[in-house]
């Protein structure tokens, strides 16, 4: 499947780019999250959206990385592609679970490689699950701040790390969130993302939580709209953070109308993300779930 080549100027360009100081600019930013497909199917439909969200100039956009590390060859093929054959900027995900230092160091040379400079480190789940006491690689890394300080020394990369303003699961409160995020900016860090944003307040009282602290760390929320209340449900529970009643009941007013449902779930993105800007959000960050017209028309709405 051909999917063309970008021009010198613009490969250049992207090549280059630094996403903090992107998301330091006065404009919004505005990105897309992909992850590697499973298939032919699957990456058919992946790049179909890839191109139509392309024609937006988003100002990256990143790739996930398996649990346990379990699609790091996909990710690391899937990011070198994006930087090759498109306009992107691609943020490369990273995860210390099931990894050792020099496991890490491989990877992180192949995205050197390629040409990638920006990664988002990231600890990772438990390899049981949410639930499963997390236990460290005998050779790895314990904690994310770890993992920013060791990128960071093995050459010219910009980090960015993971916030939680629905509360990290082994955190005891929004201190315990607000003082990691902090740990990981002294580490080199130079942005976060947050997991999906359901609850503006939260998000709020996070970025105003690491503000307290000193800290101005660009902290961009991401935003996932909601096309099948099923499916997002089961996502929030698995990453550990339960839906609002607020955002569950407006589904559930929808009833079993799959057009309604969607119908709602748009609206709830558009609504948050205009908020979240309005309150001086860096940008928004929207999980694509590989597919572009919700996305498509969330962004038309803003």
């Amino acid at each position: 499947m051909a999917h063309g080549t970008a021009s010198s100027m613009v490969r250049a360009e992207r090549f280059t780019r630094s996403i903090p100081e992107m998301v330091q600019a006065d404009a919004s930013t505005f990105s897309f999250e992909f992850f590697p497909p499973k298939d032919d199917a699957a990456a058919t439909t992946l790049w179909e959206a890839i191109r139509r969200l392309e024609k937006l100039s988003p100002s990256f956009v990143s790739i996930t990385y398996g649990a346990g590390g379990t699609t790091r060859d996909r990710t690391v093929r899937l990011t070198q592609r994006v930087l090759e054959s498109t306009s992107l900027t691609p943020l490369a995900h990273l995860t210390c679970v099931g990894h050792s230092r020099d496991e890490l160091r491989r990877v992180v040379g192949q995205y050197a490689a390629a040409g990638v400079h920006n990664i988002l480190a990231l600890r990772g789940d438990p390899q049981g699950g949410l639930g499963e006491p997390w236990t460290p690689h005998p050779e790895g890394f314990d904690h994310a701040d770890e993992l920013v300080a060791f990128i960071r020394s093995l050459g010219d990369f910009t980090v960015g790390v993971a916030a939680f303003p629905d509360g990290h699961p082994e955190s005891r409160g929004v201190a315990d969130d607000a003082e990691a995020l902090v740990r990981k900016e002294r580490a080199g860090a130079g942005f976060a993302v947050t997991q999906m944003v359901f609850d503006v307040e939260n998000y709020l009282r996070l970025r105003d939580e690491v503000a307290r602290r000193g800290s101005s760390l660009p902290v961009i929320p991401a935003i996932m709209p909601i096309t099948n209340a099923r499916q997002v449900v089961r996502m929030a529970e698995l990453a550990g953070q339960p839906m609002p009643t607020a955002v569950t009941d407006r589904l559930g007013r929808a009833g079993d109308d799959p057009a309604a449902v969607r119908a709602e779930g748009l609206a709830i993105a558009t609504e948050s993300s205009r908020r979240l800007l309005d309150e001086g959000a860096p940008g928004i960050h929207f999980i694509t779930m590989n597919r572009s017209s919700a996305t498509l028309e969330v962004f038309g709405n803003l």
